[in-house]
């Protein structure tokens, strides 16, 4: 395997690759990875590498993204370095090993915001000022998002927005359930009814937008597990109660098979 480390900008984004030795007649998709932490910080050790690794086996090349997580820049400044990252993986799908149209994107939390983002607000003209492409090159075939923040979560949306009152327009701006359109991005979505830190009726009201809106999406939500349960196994319980769980652990997956059967 190979292991990459690829800068986007002087904001602190980066891309770090991880990239399976070829096999004979056999092309993968590519994963960009978005871990969560409120738009504070990136929770990489735990949404980030084991998240790669865990989809390599599904026929995967991934990628984890590091955004920028400070407060002199605000939205749209992640968004615009998710796209950055989607470009660089087209551009060099070749040697990546992937197919360039079977790009996906995975989130946790906040980083679920950032990629439900990728797939619902992939027209923002502040990224093709940013971003020399053509149009919809920056859109994923589909989004996975694990316990996303969508439209309710007051905390991760202040430091998004980098201000301790945001306006209505602001929000209404970041509250992806308002911009879901026939031209977004296919959703997998995951959630437990208990997630005591992301309300569960984050999904439940982006499922809501996207039927609403005649979409493909898929959408399951679990009876009881906390917030952040990432693969819902050893390698990223910490211990933490109830994380492990071997139901929740199939999501990866099923994600996978969703993204194989998409029409």
């Amino acid at each position: 395997m190979r292991v990459e480390r690829y800068k986007l900008d002087d904001d602190c984004g980066y891309v770090d690759a991880y990239i399976a030795d070829p096999i004979p007649d056999f092309t993968r998709k590519a994963i960009l990875v978005i871990p969560g932490g409120g738009y504070a910080n990136v929770c990489s050790d735990r949404e980030g590498e084991p998240i790669a690794h865990a989809f390599i086996p599904y026929g995967y090349n991934a990628f984890v993204l590091h955004y920028y997580t400070g407060k002199e820049k605000p939205f749209p400044i992640q968004l615009i370095q998710a796209a950055k990252a989607i470009k660089l993986i087209k551009d060099k799908a070749k040697d990546f090993g992937i197919y360039s149209e079977e790009i996906f994107t995975v989130g946790f939390s906040a980083g679920g915001h950032l990629a439900a983002s990728t797939g619902i607000l992939w027209k923002h003209p502040a990224i093709y000022e940013a971003v020399d492409m053509q149009y919809g090159y920056n859109r994923p075939k589909g989004v996975m998002l694990i316990y996303p923040v969508i439209c309710d979560h007051m905390r991760s949306f202040k430091n998004l927005l980098a201000t301790k009152e945001p306006t209505k327009e602001m929000l209404d701006a970041v509250s992806l359930d308002k911009h879901v359109d026939k031209d977004s991005s296919p959703a997998f979505i995951m959630h437990t009814s208990n997630d005591e830190i992301v309300d569960v009726r984050n999904s439940l009201t982006l499922g809501a937008a996207y039927r609403e809106a005649e979409l493909q999406f898929e959408l399951h939500v679990y009876p009881d597990a906390p917030h952040g349960v990432a693969l819902s196994n050893k390698i990223t319980s910490r211990h933490r109660e109830n994380i492990e769980n071997t139901a929740i652990a199939e999501w990866v997956r099923m994600a996978a098979f969703w993204a194989d059967n998409l029409k």
